[in-house]
């Protein structure tokens, strides 16, 4: 908490505490009524860059596809267009059912694939058409949750396991189809009994090469598929991830196609589907569970770029080592931690576009950014024109993080795991802090379901633990960390990849007085995320081995290092972002690792923090040029954004 609002809610506290009477020209007197200003119109808001170029940064890629995507939908009434104060404005109706919530997610994917919005999202080829993808995927995104998962789920999930662990066989049969909607795809990998825990899952299929079928069973309740997106009321297909028994032998968890609805709606012949119900966020999304009693399958639905199954009963995988051929039917999970990420800072963008920041909530959100992003470079700061200005550190994070996955080959698969697991947790989680200090800095205003704050927290918070529990993506970014750290120990060779090559130079040296040119330099920043990254993870790999001398078995005594391990999950996070961005005059928070382990002093600490409130005072007469360069049209926003006062007038409450 900054300065400023320590002292304002002091100043509050003490004015209700006060026991001595006011004087009767302070009761008598009338307080001048409040006005709105538009911020563009203050002096104080000079626009020192080219906000498009800025904006041309921070989205990356696909700048005129997305405005295309953000005019289709400001100009329908499908997407609830409604005029407030001369304004345009578009989003969801929150006050509607669950069930039409539902159907007018659906309602919109019609329309949107009637203009050709999802050519090319299966059956085109290349990162030019993965991009465009993403790109159009995000603008969906910050108009509705709901909508942006439904078709995530049918696209990345179900149309992503069709494209990367199938063969020719299915890409003929099954994607086209699904880019059209022929047929509508659901992902059935969680059950009750195992969420993140995938080796867990107890659904079984089985291969009778009597009949040439694969039989899938749902064993006991628990092993029931749960959260399934799509599968309450419209998926017609599923794909469904099964242990595989192969003459009684069981060869690990691999990926199916199910039937699970006719065309006309009916579900299929030893299919049960109930509905999951009402939740806190995401009521357009038919979240349902699925059980299969005995469900025969041809043979030839098993998706089989990893392994397959013989007429006879033969099974056949050039992948030998079960670890490896499970890892590789995890791959289609990678675009959905990529998408969740994305979506996740984009959410941010629109939380701080609320240009009532500029009068009202200013001094929370340039606090905000000073914390969370870092500053421009400091001839952009000054004025100077630069055409590359610094965009945000985690913006610039995620179009790095999306390039990597476009462009991924199987030598990088391992790379893109580990790093969309680390943004995958920190995004979403700086994404609900964000939030909440949103709906605190605009007061009540922040509780009103048109300004969608309080929705954004409901509909975002299944992104802790969507597409993997934050903490266990935490939990698995330092087993990859030690395991790359004991390699290294071992062989006696140098770090490479994952950023790690810091590890092989000497150790940083942090100077007893911070001053502040030093607490700006890069050089300074960058060493101290080295330190507090490359001493978590000596002190992980040594506690590790302590716990294992003493009898642990491995899992307990990662369990046991569970504080050092989130840790340097969060180390190697935040390195990695700043590793985007060495060449920029750049600030992070000194969050507690730095205090736990020693790196920064107390009083090196206290200097650091006195010099966040002065980046953030240089920052702040460009605050409305760098909302505006989110590029998110005004239609997007909520009232609350504008005149807040006339918004919720006498003569707006009688329409």
């Amino acid at each position: 908490m900054d300065h400023h609002r320590v002292s304002r809610r002091t100043e509050v506290l003490s004015n209700h505490l006060r026991s001595d009477p006011l004087p009767a020209t302070a009761i008598l007197e009338r307080n001048r009524c409040l006005s709105y200003s538009p911020p563009e119109l203050s002096d104080s808001n000079p626009i020192a860059f080219d906000v498009r170029e800025m904006r041309r940064l921070m989205d990356g890629h696909n700048l005129e596809d997305r405005d295309w995507l953000f005019g289709l939908m400001i100009q329908s009434n499908l997407f609830n267009r409604r005029e407030l104060d001369g304004r345009v404005f578009v989003s969801p109706d929150y006050n509607q059912t669950m069930e039409q919530q539902r159907e007018m997610t659906m309602k919109r994917i019609e329309y949107l694939l009637d203009r050709g919005v999802f050519r090319g999202w299966l059956t085109g080829n290349g990162p030019q058409e993965e991009l465009r993808k993403l790109a159009l995927h995000e603008v969906i995104g910050m108009y509705d949750h709901s909508l942006a998962v439904k078709l995530g789920v049918h696209f990345f999930l179900w149309g992503g396991a069709v494209k990367f662990l199938g063969t020719r066989r299915h890409h003929d049969k099954w994607l086209r189809a699904t880019e059209n909607y022929g047929i509508k795809g659901c992902f059935a990998m969680s059950e009750l009994g195992h969420g993140s825990n995938v080796r867990g899952i107890e659904t079984v299929t089985t291969y009778d090469s009597n009949t040439g079928e694969f039989v899938i069973n749902t064993p006991c309740e628990s092993g029931q598929k749960y959260w399934i997106g799509g599968a309450a009321n419209h998926a017609t297909h599923t794909i469904v991830f099964s242990h595989l028994n192969i003459n009684g032998s069981n060869q690990g968890v691999h990926a199916f196609i199910a039937q699970i609805r006719d065309s006309d709606g009916n579900i299929c012949p030893n299919i049960r589907i109930a509905d999951c119900g009402h939740k806190i966020g995401l009521n357009g999304v038919d979240n349902g569970r699925i059980w299969f009693d005995n469900v025969t399958i041809p043979r030839e639905n098993l998706l089989n770029s990893v392994a397959d199954v013989s007429p006879s009963g033969e099974y056949l995988s050039a992948i030998k080592d079960a670890d490896q051929r499970f890892a590789a039917f995890l791959a289609p999970l990678t675009s959905g931690r990529v998408t969740i990420a994305v979506s996740a800072v984009y959410i941010s963008k629109l939380s701080h576009c609320y240009k009532i920041c500029i009068d009202k909530a200013g001094p929370f959100l340039l606090h905000q950014m000073g914390l969370k992003f870092y500053c421009l470079i400091t001839r952009a700061i000054n004025g100077v024109y630069y055409p590359y200005l610094q965009r945000y550190a985690m913006s610039l994070a995620a179009n790095e993080l999306k390039m990597m996955y476009v462009k991924r080959t199987p030598e990088s698969n391992k790379t893109i795991h580990i790093v969309s697991s680390a943004y995958k947790a920190t995004f979403t989680w700086n994404n609900m802090r964000t939030l909440q200090e949103c709906r605190e800095a605009c007061g009540g205003q922040g509780l009103k379901t048109e300004n969608r704050i309080g929705i954004f927290k409901g509909e975002f918070d299944v992104h802790s633990t969507f597409e993997g529990d934050n903490n266990v993506l935490m939990q698995q970014i330092s087993k990859a960390l030690l395991g790359e750290y004991i390699a290294c120990q071992t062989k006696n060779k140098p770090f490479t990849g994952l950023g790690l090559e810091h590890m092989n130079k000497p150790w940083p040296v942090i100077p007893s007085q911070l001053t502040s040119s030093t607490i700006r330099s890069s050089e300074f920043q960058i060493d101290l995320f080295h330190l507090r990254e490359r001493d978590l993870l000596g002190r992980f790999a040594a506690e590790v081995s302590e716990y294992r001398s003493h009898g642990k078995s491995k899992e307990s005594a990662f369990i046991l290092s569970y504080q050092l391990a989130e840790d340097l999950g969060r180390a190697f996070s935040e390195r990695a972002i700043l590793k985007t961005f060495m060449e920029a005059e750049s600030t992070l928070p000194a969050d507690a690792a730095f205090l736990r382990y020693g790196y920064l002093s107390t009083e090196n600490a206290s200097a650091v923090r006195k010099e966040v409130p002065k980046l953030c005072a240089e920052l702040r007469p460009h605050a409305l040029a760098l909302v505006s360069s989110f590029g998110i049209p005004d239609a997007f926003l909520s009232p609350i954004a504008y005149n807040w006062v006339d918004s919720n007038s006498w003569s707006s409450a009688q329409h």
